[in-house]
């Protein structure tokens, strides 16, 4: 396990705050999870900044080109240390790699050592991390499918509220365990949002307002997807108020992958969704006990200094000192680019 000795791994935790008991407390440490974890003014300003040194790189290659953000940015619903993804839109023969490869290994943005060309994936990309804010970025050349996703998973924040906080929580205990990327075998951040989107959807109570008990809500997620869940003969959809896809009526689709349809053009595979699902599936179900046992104990021994100390949600997730750490520094190395920060700000 990563280091938390100085600061104790729970962070979002209000010292002077008097958690609930059992899933009344869980849900109230996932609302400050929430608000913990989302950018200040600062950090989301120091990713602005770095998109703006990016762009003014490629238009001085490319005059007419034009650089779009899209992904977890856009709707701000992003972890401290997620990547920024960007796609160039212009004309070329070739996509131009390795002449933007190029122009940034000599740009000194790029971190020493860190710059790669991914050029065998199904959408190529470069790969790098930020010299200054040691951001990452993933950058393709016209591919509008990611523009055209983030539009489509935005109208879902705004459909349903409390979708960021599920989403955020999910993002944290997924990358702990290095299972954020379809690279190795996980779930990628729009995979995880299709996910959850689909659980409420076919959720028995379906509408929830924001005042939603999102313990109980977190709980029912790892129940079903690490218990009850059939991979094997059925997949998800979000199209038209979300269903359950038979995988018998699907064509070219492994019993062995999880099938998750594309929402931009529903029956076809989304191509970033082979996840290792018994992996996937053990985790989920591992976290469903881990917090229903955490659950158990706290109620068992409900007492005030118990619960004082004692933190449901982190029984299954922690930030370590390294990650508040990076957050400190950043925040101080690019205070200068807000003017003014609220009161109640992290910084």
């Amino acid at each position: 396990m990563q280091a938390t000795r100085k600061y104790g791994g729970y962070p979002w935790r209000q010292s002077s705050y008097n958690y609930g008991v059992g899933i009344i407390g869980l849900h109230e440490e996932i609302e400050h999870f929430s608000s913990y974890t989302l950018p200040t003014p600062t950090e989301h300003a120091a990713r602005i900044e770095l998109v703006s040194r990016i762009e003014r790189l490629i238009q001085g290659l490319w005059p007419e080109a034009q650089v779009e953000i899209f992904g977890s940015f856009l709707p701000g619903i992003y972890l401290p240390s997620s990547d920024i993804d960007l796609v160039v839109l212009g004309s070329w023969e070739h996509l131009p790699l390795r002449s933007l490869e190029s122009e940034l290994r000599s740009s000194g943005i790029v971190l020493p050592g860190t710059l790669k060309v991914v050029d065998t994936a199904a959408v190529p990309i470069i790969r790098f991390t930020d010299c200054e804010t040691r951001i990452k970025v993933d950058i393709s050349f016209n591919e509008l499918n990611g523009l055209r996703s983030t539009e489509l998973i935005k109208k879902f924040f705004q459909e349903y509220p409390i979708l960021s906080k599920l989403v955020l929580v999910l993002k944290q205990f997924l990358q702990q365990r290095d299972l954020n990327t379809t690279f190795s075998g996980g779930i990628s951040s729009y995979n995880l949002t299709i996910m959850c989107i689909n659980f409420l959807q076919m959720h028995p109570r379906q509408h929830y307002p924001e005042t939603a008990n999102l313990g109980v809500l977190l709980l029912e997620f790892f129940e079903l997807y690490g218990l009850s869940f059939n991979y094997a003969q059925i997949g998800i959809s979000i199209w038209q108020g979300g269903s359950y896809v038979p995988k018998q009526n699907i064509l070219d689709c492994p019993s062995a992958s999880f099938y998750i349809d594309d929402p931009l053009l529903p029956g076809r595979q989304n191509s970033s969704s082979f996840i290792a699902t018994c992996h996937i599936k053990r985790t989920f179900q591992w976290a469903y006990r881990v917090l229903s046992d955490a659950l158990f104990a706290q109620a068992t021994e409900c007492v005030c200094e118990h619960r004082t100390g004692f933190s449901i949600l982190g029984s299954i997730i922690h930030i370590t000192d390294e990650q508040i750490d990076y957050r400190a520094w950043l925040r101080n190395k690019f205070r200068h680019l807000v003017v003014v920060e609220p009161k109640d700000s992290k910084e």
